[in-house]
């Protein structure tokens, strides 16, 4: 999972009115993390809001999440995660098949 990044492509605007990604800055460095061990009064998340045809890079290791949307406004987003490490043996990354 330290290896992994993802790109989200967001075909709609999005703020915390309808949905946008709250992240827990840093928390990705502390690897595996359950939500209840953070201690809420010192962590705040930062709201991640992103313009129609803009897009964040993430690690998905980073404590995230994400609320309803309240304005019925659509947050639609294209969420691609890579990776340069090599599956266990008998495993293959789907496209590495189309690569061959």
């Amino acid at each position: 999972m330290q290896n992994i990044f993802t790109i989200r492509i967001h075909l709609d605007y999005t703020n915390e009115i309808n949905g946008a990604l709250k992240v827990i800055r840093g928390s990705h460095k502390m690897g595996i993390i359950r939500p209840e061990s953070i201690d809420w009064e010192k962590e705040t998340p930062d709201v991640c809001n992103v313009n129609r045809c803009g897009f964040m890079v993430m690690k998905p290791l980073i404590l995230h999440a994400s609320s309803k949307t309240t304005n019925q406004n659509n947050r639609r987003v294209i969420h691609i995660e890579f990776s340069n490490m090599a599956l266990p043996e008998g495993m293959d990354w789907a496209e590495l098949k189309y690569l061959d």
